[in-house]
């Protein structure tokens, strides 16, 4: 079976050689390489070029979801495996998804999710490839989605079901699609041993931003489909309990510093400690991942800092619906 690996690529000059280099020294048998340019200003083009793929660039921009439904239009094979330019595949990862979908048979999707350790070794990229790694992969067998940084599907399925929402809200197309996957009558599963690394280059800035943002879009979209409490991969039920603890957290510090009553303190005690029993899968998540002085570190920032951004995005998704809901009701 023919395997199109499907990478969109903007302005990727500085992580698309390592991704294509990864790729095409896979060992497994039967796959081609297509990279969509989707307008890039930089290098791109001239990168894809010294590497044994099919390069589609496209002349005006259509984003991610636009780009990997031009590279799907041109694929040659039976199944397609999407990934992103700042990925690095590991040397299984072609051939586990090709089993693992031939074992699921007809009728099904197979996602992958990123590895516990980034490409970018460093604190903040590390706690983020391990908070999405324990998200993605905690429920493998029923996932409310598959991540399009290591997606395999039939063509014809996918093809069938018309492919990625252009013009959908930014970075949830894969949310989308399965979603609309799931409706059809597919079936959802994730395989945790195919795995991608990812290029995060986070700091503290740009992970909190990451934060943020993901957390903005996904509040707009999981309120216009109604599944705001759902246990969705890394907007998962710790997440939205951590949320939700740092808020009460807060409540309760001002309530002490306000009125000096020792209650608040028993109640933020309270929280916290609820918080921590929800939490114990990604802990033990986290100190697998880089050992027991890093999972201390991770797990302050994730309990202390990381949801301050989460909920300010959140905050800000919904009024973003609201304010789009109050111009469609006006405008009816």
């Amino acid at each position: 079976m023919l395997c199109s690996v499907i990478i969109p690529v903007r302005n990727g000059a500085s992580t698309l050689a390592r991704c294509l280099r990864s790729v095409c020294a896979s060992p497994a048998p039967g796959f081609e390489v297509i990279v969509v340019d989707d307008a890039s200003s930089d290098s791109t083009a001239q990168i894809a070029r010294r590497f044994p793929c099919r390069l589609l660039q496209l002349g005006t921009r259509r984003g991610a979801a636009g780009a990997r439904n031009a590279g799907a239009a041109i694929a040659r094979g039976e199944l397609l495996f999407f990934t992103d330019a700042d990925c690095v595949l590991r040397a299984d990862t072609l051939d586990l998804a090709a089993r693992a979908l031939a074992r699921a048979g007809p009728g099904t999707a197979m996602g992958g999710t990123y590895t516990p350790h980034p490409v970018d070794d460093t604190f903040y990229s590390r706690f983020q490839s391990a908070f999405i790694h324990y998200s993605e992969t905690k429920r493998s067998a029923a996932p409310d989605y598959l991540a399009t940084h290591a997606l395999a599907i039939r063509a014809r399925e996918f093809r069938a079901q018309g492919g990625f929402a252009e013009g959908s809200l930014p970075i949830l197309e894969d949310v989308e699609f399965s979603h609309r996957l799931r409706r059809a009558g597919l079936r959802l599963r994730i395989d945790p041993g195919i795995q991608v690394g990812h290029v995060f280059g986070f700091g503290l800035r740009r992970s909190l931003l990451n934060a943020f943002v993901k957390s903005m879009h996904w509040t707009q979209y999981s309120l216009r489909n109604g599944d705001l409490l759902t246990d969705s991969g890394t907007a998962s039920h710790e997440l939205k309990a951590n949320t939700a603890a740092y808020c009460v957290l807060l409540l309760c510090l001002c309530g002490y510093l306000l009125t000096g009553a020792g209650g608040w303190l028993g109640a933020a005690l309270a929280a916290t400690a609820g918080n921590l029993f929800v939490s114990r899968g990604l802990l033990r998540s986290l100190r697998a991942a880089g050992g027991a002085r890093f999972a201390a570190a991770a797990a302050l920032y994730y309990l202390l800092v990381y949801p301050l951004a989460v909920g300010a995005g959140a905050a800000g998704g919904a009024a973003r619906y609201l304010a789009t809901s109050a111009r469609r009701g006006a405008a009816r």
